[in-house]
């Protein structure tokens, strides 16, 4: 185990980790996965306690939220840590030749770093293809996962471990989204 540290550990070790993490978090904290919601708990918290702030955030955050902002500074954390001082690798991207041929035909060329350039950057944020994949995109994306009660990992890795029905139906939504805008959207 100790040769894994300072490396990215591969998929059969890691995914098995975080996939018993879950149920244990479930059945021994109560606690449940998810991103999301840390938006909402961090303008609760930021915000003034005035007539003009929204029902929607006032709550005890503290109490609902505050280990789950802990969870994302952790992760924050813990990236930081594994890139600057651990120094693991830079291991690239590994994408397969049709892939990228794909992507190509699309107009995507850059495939250095982890997102295309012609896209996230300033430059291509300014076109009105940039600005729709990247600015009205990710509106979509927040609205949903809103509407939906939680993100895609909340639905995925906490809500199928807890056996609940309305994360089977988003996550199968997210799917057959992900699939229709893949092949039907991205193309134009």
């Amino acid at each position: 185990m100790l040769e894994l540290i300072g490396r990215p550990w591969p998929w059969y070790v890691a995914g098995p980790l975080l996939g018993l993490l879950v149920p244990a978090l479930l059945l021994l904290g109560g606690k449940t996965f998810g991103i999301s919601a840390n938006f909402r708990h961090l303008c609760a918290a930021v915000l003034p306690e005035t007539r003009l702030k929204p029902a929607f955030l006032c709550y005890d955050w503290r109490r609902t939220g505050g280990w789950n902002l802990m969870l994302a500074l952790g992760i924050v954390a813990g990236g930081f840590l594994a890139t600057r001082v651990f120094g693991v690798p830079d291991v690239g991207q590994q994408i397969a030749e049709a892939t990228r041929q794909d992507l190509q035909a699309l107009g995507l060329t850059s495939f250095s770093g982890f997102a295309p350039a012609q896209v996230f950057s300033w430059s291509g944020l300014l076109t009105l293809k940039g600005f729709v994949a990247v600015a009205v995109g990710g509106f979509l994306v927040g609205f949903g996962a809103r509407w939906a009660g939680g993100c895609t990992s909340g639905h995925a890795v906490s809500g199928l471990a807890d056996m609940q029905i309305p994360s089977l139906v988003a996550v199968v939504g997210f799917f057959a989204g992900g699939l229709l805008v893949s092949w039907f959207v991205l193309p134009h």
